[in-house]
């Protein structure tokens, strides 16, 4: 790779106590510049994205942001941002990345994330032990415009009670097609398909946990969530199980 003018890297690592010698729990820098970019002399132009998911038990170090952001000070190739954050009593997450974002996935962030607006990022992932509420979910809508594909889990489930307050402004996806709900709880399906809270008008890939879209649903009957399940073409759900004609009448695009 001597002769390579232009490098774009998108690498993600997960739980690896350390990236190169010592307790760090990111990547940095000296760690780019001596494993990777010593050998591109030609190299002008780089742009990468480098998500980093640990666990803390390795070392008794913790960073912030700007930590991380200084050991990138001298780079020669533009400015870096970076997403840092702990979950737990171990779990790490960092997130670096080059300005301005170029890449079309985001995986796996928090409540904690930049005011920034991610306007090539069509697939996001997030997650968190702390509840996901309207307000969360507005955020992602104005960071994230044109996002096509969006997968949530939370581990607290059972620690957050839907609040249906009516002051909430309703959230419009209008790029949004695929949306995964697993890992969450029903909450989660309450926030996505009830039309007064959110509109999906492009729906058409659902993956959820069956039981928690029987309930919200109200056993397929229920009228506010029929509008966001109207165009959807393939349901998914972890259960095996056929679908009952009720099903079919509720999701007529199957």
């Amino acid at each position: 790779m001597t002769y390579l003018e232009k490098l774009t890297l998108c690498l993600r690592i997960q739980k690896v106590g350390r990236f190169v010698s010592g307790a760090s729990l990111s990547i940095d820098d000296a760690h780019l510049h001596n494993e990777i970019l010593v050998h591109m002399p030609q190299l002008h132009t780089f742009k990468f994205y480098i998500s980093t998911e640990t666990n803390a038990i390795y070392s008794n170090l913790r960073f912030s942001n700007d930590d991380i952001q200084q050991t990138f000070i001298n780079m020669k190739y533009g400015q870096t941002a970076c997403i840092m954050d702990y979950y737990g009593a171990c779990g790490t997450l960092c997130h670096v990345y080059s300005l301005p974002f170029t890449f079309t996935h985001l995986h796996k962030i928090t409540t904690h994330f930049p005011f920034i607006v991610f306007d090539t990022v069509t697939n996001l992932f997030v997650y968190d032990i702390f509840p996901f509420e309207h307000e969360f979910f507005m955020r992602i809508n104005q960071t994230f415009p044109l996002l096509k594909c969006f997968t949530i889990e939370n581990d607290r489930r059972e620690h957050w009670n839907y609040d249906d307050n009516p002051s909430y402004s309703i959230i419009e996806s209008t790029h949004l097609t695929s949306l995964e709900i697993t890992h969450a709880g029903q909450y989660y399906v309450e926030q996505f398909l009830v039309k007064t809270n959110t509109l999906l008008p492009r729906l058409t890939r659902l993956k959820v946990e069956y039981n928690d879209l029987k309930t919200i649903a109200t056993n397929f009957t229920r009228e506010e969530t029929r509008h966001n399940c109207s165009k959807v073409k393939q349901l998914i759900v972890e259960e095996l199980i056929v679908f009952s004609k009720y099903v079919y009448q509720y999701f007529p695009s199957l």
